[in-house]
């Protein structure tokens, strides 16, 4: 049965850190690139950063960049979203997301809600003093 499990949340004072586990089964990651998204209450889901396949590719969007950090195990079938510097308005459900294949994914990855082929049920991050 494929599977995406993430873990990790919880509730942590501004300033702290998390680190997020996306645990994954049923298909081989070493194929997919895999995704964060978030979802703050009362908002859209939104894309935090992704990476590729082979591990040498990130991207990240702006708010993301210098605080979080992607990072996989395809040995563990595991991929890690190392959040610093928490907010907030970081405040939200975060998903993974597996996307992939095709040899585009093995270097790249994309963070599109409509390309993604299967996701996690998410995990809640509460960042509050």
């Amino acid at each position: 049965q494929l599977q995406l499990v993430e873990s990790g949340g919880g509730l942590v004072q501004p300033g702290g850190s998390l680190r997020l586990s996306c645990a994954t089964s049923g298909f081989t990651l070493d194929n997919y690139a895999i995704a964060w998204f978030r979802q703050a209450p009362g908002k859209e889901r939104e894309g935090v950063t992704c990476i590729s396949a082979s591990g040498h590719f990130t991207n990240a969007v702006d708010f993301a960049k210098g605080r979080f950090t992607i990072s996989r195990d395809n040995a563990k079938n595991t991929v890690y979203l190392q959040m610093n510097s928490l907010k907030p308005e970081d405040t939200a459900v975060y998903y993974c997301a597996a996307e992939g294949g095709g040899q585009w994914y093995r270097h790249s990855c994309a963070l599109a809600e409509n390309v993604m082929d299967y996701w996690g049920k998410g995990t809640l991050v509460t960042v509050s003093s």
